[in-house]
């Protein structure tokens, strides 16, 4: 699978990144089966947080047996220092791991959010000291909703973030202030030699209210041409790389478009944009900005 060099971390991260929210709900044989595929995939970085479930408690024993081959980022939905501090500890615990290689602000998705992780004794001054400590060895920050592009480059204005995480597809691309919005985004991260990952690559539009097949918090796409279209949309802009979605059924299909990706030209990107016009993006309803 091909790799990318994730930002000034100088790590060169496979464009699939696992997202371990997958394992949340899983039996551990089931996590097992799920890791073995992503070993075998080449996949060299994982993606979890506490948030997801027993995922944390599932990459125990992988992490024992495979520490040296993954960059291990892990998350925080806390906004004040003590509360981060504590995250993290409880997270090396879970993992049973000396230190992650990034530690992220999960989810902030406004700029009051913000406010609280960057403010004196906000999270941000818990998880500088827990670099400094070797408890982790990058920062990192993620985002998502309309806002998260806005709110990701605030957020590299106020300290040196060495990655962003926010959604990327072809139909959010579909409303032309949000895709100005990435591309500038995108442009000051190549600028200040930050690490992009990219979110809700093969999500279609939100459930129906009484229709649920997988376990994303959205619609995903099902059909192998469209995900393949959607990897190939994500992968052809100016990212690190994507990470993959939190239903283990999908899984198999996005390794596989990552590993078969082809770039796409202007004029094809364009084209797939406008039939992003025929869904309604995984943010419409007001409120809907899961985390997984």
């Amino acid at each position: 699978m091909e790799q990318r060099t994730l930002g000034r971390t100088k790590h060169a991260s496979s464009v699939a990144v696992f997202g371990a929210a997958a394992l949340g709900k899983v039996s551990q044989t089931e996590a097992d089966r799920t890791m073995e595929q992503v070993l075998a995939a080449g996949v060299n970085h994982i993606d979890v947080a506490p948030s997801y479930g027993e995922a944390e408690l599932r990459l125990q024993p992988w992490m024992a047996r495979e520490r040296k081959r993954f960059f291990l980022g892990c998350k925080t939905l806390e906004r004040g220092s003590e509360g981060a501090a504590a995250e993290l500890r409880a997270s090396l615990e879970r993992l049973k791991v000396a230190a992650v290689d990034l530690y992220q602000f999960h989810a902030v998705n406004g700029l009051e959010e913000l406010d609280r992780i960057t403010a004196l004794g906000g999270a941000l001054e818990a998880v500088v000291t827990a670099r400094e400590e070797g408890l982790t060895s990058f920062i990192g920050i993620t985002g998502h909703g309309l806002a998260a592009p806005l709110v990701m480059m605030e957020a590299l204005q106020r300290f040196e973030f060495d990655t962003v995480m926010f959604p990327i597809n072809f139909i959010l691309y579909a409303n032309p202030d949000y895709r100005r919005q990435a591309e500038e985004l995108l442009e000051l991260c190549h600028q200040l030699q930050v690490g992009s990952l990219i979110i809700k690559s093969v999500a279609k539009q939100p459930w129906p209210d009484d229709w649920r097949t997988h376990a994303t918090w959205y619609e995903p796409f099902e059909d192998h041409g469209l995900i393949q279209a959607g990897i190939d949309f994500v992968l052809s802009q100016e990212v690190t790389a994507l990470c993959t979605p939190s239903d283990p059924d999908l899984l198999p299909h996005v390794l596989k478009g990552c590993e078969d990706w082809a770039p796409l030209s202007a004029d094809e990107q364009d084209a797939l944009i406008t039939t992003g016009e025929e869904y309604r993006n995984i943010f419409a309803d007001s409120g809907r900005v899961g985390i997984d």
